[in-house]
């Protein structure tokens, strides 16, 4: 098999019934049902341009079996790093870098961990060659994933041994014949409902003692025992696209995930019970690089589109031409180009794999963009709102169009330069969708946090940084003062 259409994605769902909680009610099918449906769908449009004569040179790589999405595919020169980042950009632009988890994303991580399969060897030779097959599995069969890294905020002042209940963060709970027997809760599995696969690894911070909290392993989504509690949805598919263009078509279900006695095959699991390599894994795969590459595109896309509202809404109402307004929006255009230039560098300034026959982007201009993401996005979804002002909170709903007040809307919601009231309305229905409701939001969390505690990340930045060549300048004009005495009587009359 090679790349899936829509309609054999949607297929896949329909024949594999998971076990999804919403409102207090399970889900049958989440093809079918209103608070998934539309979202899917958007997933579904994504195989779809796969296929697309004009994307597939684009979003496909020749594959043993057939085209693979090039996300599965090593990068072997600058020339491949760029063609990736075209294949990331058409697809996060078909989502306004709104959905987060886009089948590309951990593709990326399978990529890297395949990459590296030494790193698995290490606890034995039938981790790596677990690993291995499980990436051509994945990519032959262009199956969608979701993740899960972060255990529930229950006690935060201990660890996961720590906790008063042993299996409430995810853990072994035993060995058998057939697999690992896995416990307990993770969170945070964005579009887990309609994903095909659910991979855990761990985060670095696992303590001496997390031993059965050490796991990496993927299991299908269907597996028994595998629940899904999904949060309450921002639309449950009522809303009308006019009043909510976003949240009515790029809802992620977001999902605590419980683990209840799953079974994990033999053959699905990388590592267990190993906390030091646990820890390393994160790092010595080199799965940052990959997956920031991804997001680092996705996110210039989403800064591109909230600065791309942000001048047009200014235009709507002539506040353009206020020097403070221009500073704020000039701002957004400088932070968005930082995005642009520091995928850039890293893609110039890449690294080749240890074997020599691959090539990864640079660490430190992704990190950086991961650090100016957290803060850059919130501050842009700030500027909306404070441009938006009182407008964003008193625009009609789409049914007081075609009413006895039609009149009313019309006169009173038109905009600057014969802007009409629905053209005026349609984009500060899109503003508040982006920046005030909760759709608006829950993206602007999901920046602030996606990477990580930002403090954490600024103290490892700190922490890790080769500070070789800021320290040699130091020195070079410490060197400038010389011996205090002698420096004295140089200028001495």
């Amino acid at each position: 098999m090679s790349v899936r259409t829509g309609a054999q994605y949607l297929e896949r769902l329909q024949k594999t019934p998971r076990e999804v909680w919403l409102r207090g009610e399970r889900v049958d099918d989440v093809t079918a049902h209103p608070a998934f449906a539309r979202p899917t769908a958007r997933i579904a449009a994504l195989y779809d341009m796969q296929h697309d004569p004009a994307h597939r040179n684009v979003l496909t790589r020749p594959g043993p079996n057939g085209p693979v999405g090039t996300a599965f595919v090593a990068p072997a020169s600058y020339a491949d790093l760029v063609a990736r980042r075209e294949a990331y950009r058409l697809w996060s632009e078909a989502t306004l870098g709104l959905m987060g988890r886009s089948p590309d994303f951990l593709n990326t991580t399978l990529l890297a961990f395949a990459e590296e399969p030494g790193v698995f060897a290490r606890l034995g030779s039938r981790y790596a060659d677990n690993v291995v097959r499980y990436y051509e599995y994945v990519r032959d069969n262009d199956l969608f994933l979701t993740h899960a890294l972060i255990t529930p905020q229950t006690d935060r002042s201990k660890g996961s041994t720590a906790q008063a209940d042993p299996f409430l963060h995810m853990g072994v709970v035993a060995e058998t014949a057939d697999g690992l027997v896995v416990r307990g809760a993770r969170m945070l599995a964005t579009l887990a409902p309609m994903a095909d696969e659910l991979i855990i690894y761990n985060l670095p911070g696992l303590r001496p003692g997390d031993e059965k909290h050490a796991a990496v392993f993927a299991v299908p989504i269907e597996t028994p025992g595998l629940r899904l509690i999904s949060r309450e949805p921002f639309d449950d598919g009522t809303r009308n696209r006019f009043d909510h263009p976003l949240s009515s078509h790029f809802e992620e279900a977001d999902c605590l995930v419980v683990f209840d006695d799953v079974l994990v095959p033999w053959d699905r699991v990388f590592l267990h019970g190993d906390v030091a390599l646990a820890n390393a894994m994160y790092v010595e795969t080199n799965l940052r690089q990959h997956t920031a590459h991804q997001t680092g595109v996705r996110g210039l896309v989403k800064m591109q589109f909230v600065t791309g509202v942000a001048m047009k809404l200014a235009q709507t109402v002539g506040i353009d031409g206020f020097l403070h307004v221009q500073q704020k929006l000039g701002e957004l255009i400088a932070a968005t180009e930082t995005c642009r230039a520091l995928l850039r560098a890293a893609e110039i300034d890449h690294e080749t794999s240890a074997s020599g026959r691959s090539v990864r982007p640079g660490f430190l201009p992704l990190q950086t963009l991961r650090m100016h993401l957290s803060s850059s996005y919130p501050r842009a979804a700030e500027v909306l709102q404070t441009l938006g002002a009182g407008g964003l909170l008193m625009m009609p709903s789409a049914a007081d169009f075609d009413s006895p007040i039609g009149g009313d809307i019309a006169r009173y919601f038109q905009g600057a330069a014969g802007l009409d009231a629905t053209d005026r309305v349609r984009l500060y229905k899109l503003a508040w969708d982006l920046c005030g409701d909760g759709f608006g939001q829950r993206a602007v969390q999901y920046e602030r946090y996606y990477a990580g505690d930002p403090v954490r990340l600024y103290s490892m930045n700190y922490l890790a940084y080769d500070k070789t060549d800021a320290f040699a300048l130091v020195d070079r004009a410490l060197a400038l003062a010389g011996d205090p005495a002698q420096a004295v009587a140089e200028v001495r009359p």
